[in-house]
């Protein structure tokens, strides 16, 4: 058996130019760094941004600008209770609290770097007025309505339904399972836990498949159940997250390359980036909680193949094809640069992977053979590279009049190249 490692080169690289990509960009200047008013992801932008750029003080130790910039002047964009966005009296905005959830990640975050009060006392407030007034509420969440093929790459407000002001990205209001567990493991106030465990309890009974959720959030919510469970040792935690890790690698959450369908049920969408990286930061945790080799193997291949085509030459990260037996074998491009999402979480991913690199060892067997459907060496998927991107392949080999190679990393390839380059995945 022959272990290929992470590269550490190559992971050096990628780091360095998604911090070039943040640290440089416009969209996260301090000019832009806060979103419109008619914005409605309330503090998705200014929470993922800060989550992205502690994820780089922690790997580096190198500061993005912008960080001190956004933390002096976020208090006074704040609304009257202490968050962004209008104070909703009686309708619940589910991407506000999704938003929030990730801006509670990135104030946790720096709170643990820099041992800050302003980030502690404005997380406890968030925690406080947004969240726990909705303490009881989320037992009405909805969950028998049509499934329309609605939403685009960013989410937008669909429906009222009852108090609840949907998203199209379904589900996503137990994103805040996340940021709530990490504003508890803070503060050890044990009503956050009290919400945490309303949250986690109606999401682990929702019929996910059938009401065709978001992927992304519900690999979030798992990742906030991991972190209850290393804060309280109560095995129902972990038994949830194994049990939605499950679900998205058998039940149709997760492509033959080991990324993601955006909403469960929805093969004709595309990719996320924001998930790829959920999906090898569960795997990873699940198996240091449990020291199950699938765990392990997964985030390998989550890696190696999964996340090799969603990191762009810019550093930022985009959306792919989803590739499925009897749906699509050619895998692309689809949508460059996801800059208002995905390029800040690919930071935390990024982070996790130079933190962890010993859970991402691919085994290969020492040559290429049709596994099951697909071509592979061990755990390296091979394709059919065509349209330019066959310069930057590894290495090729020839196999049943096929010349294959591993798949390409696109972060390699230029962006003309890119758009115009093909990948196909041998059924």
């Amino acid at each position: 058996m022959i272990c290929k490692p992470i590269d550490d080169r190559e992971l050096e690289i990628r780091i360095e130019f998604n911090f070039n990509r943040l640290a440089e960009g416009d969209y996260y200047s301090f000019e832009n760094i806060f979103s419109p008013e008619d914005y409605t992801w309330y503090g998705d932008k200014e929470g993922r941004a800060l989550l992205a750029f502690v994820s780089h003080f922690k790997i580096s130790g190198r500061e993005i600008p912008c960080m001190a910039q956004l933390l002096s002047e976020m208090g006074s964009r704040f609304n009257r209770e202490g968050y962004f966005g209008p104070v909703f009296k009686e309708e619940i905005h589910e991407q506000q609290l999704s938003g929030h959830s990730w801006l509670l990640r990135g104030l946790c975050e720096h709170y643990e770097a820099y041992g800050d009060e302003l980030c502690l006392s404005a997380l406890r407030r968030i925690a406080e007025n947004l969240y726990l007034t909705k303490m009881g509420q989320f037992y009405s969440y909805p969950v028998d309505r049509s499934q329309a093929d609605d939403g685009g790459v960013m989410g937008a407000d669909t429906v009222v339904i009852g108090r609840w002001n949907l998203s199209s990205d379904v589900g996503c209001a137990f994103m805040s399972i996340d940021g709530l567990s990490h504003a508890y493991r803070l503060t050890k106030d044990e009503r956050i836990k009290e919400l945490v465990d309303e949250m986690i309890d109606v999401y682990l009974g929702i019929d996910k498949v059938k009401l065709r959720v978001q992927t992304h959030c519900t690999l979030t919510a798992a990742r906030g159940m991991v972190r209850m469970y290393r804060e309280t040792a109560d095995e129902r935690y972990l038994k949830g997250a194994k049990e939605i890790f499950e679900l998205y690698v058998s039940g149709g959450g997760m492509t033959e390359t080991y990324q993601n369908l955006n909403w469960w049920g929805r093969p004709d969408t595309w990719t996320e980036p924001c998930a790829i990286v959920d999906s090898f930061m569960l795997a990873g945790e699940l198996y240091k909680l449990t020291s199950e080799e699938q765990y392990r193997t997964l985030a390998a291949r989550i890696y190696h193949n999964g996340l090799a085509t969603a990191q762009r030459d810019n550093g930022g990260a985009g959306t792919d094809t989803v590739v499925l037996d009897g749906v699509r074998d050619v895998l692309f491009a689809q949508m460059y640069e996801a800059f208002f999402c995905c390029t800040m979480r690919l930071a935390e991913g990024l982070r996790y992977l130079s933190e962890n690199k010993e859970l991402f060892v691919a085994r290969l067997e020492g040559g290429v053979y049709k596994k099951g459907r697909i071509y592979s060496d061990g755990d390296l998927l091979y394709a059919e590279v065509t349209g330019g991107a066959e310069r930057y392949a590894e290495h090729f080999v020839e196999l049943d009049g096929r010349r294959l190679c591993p798949v390409v990393k696109y972060f390699k390839v230029p962006s003309d190249t890119l758009m115009s380059s093909k990948q196909r995945i041998l059924f």
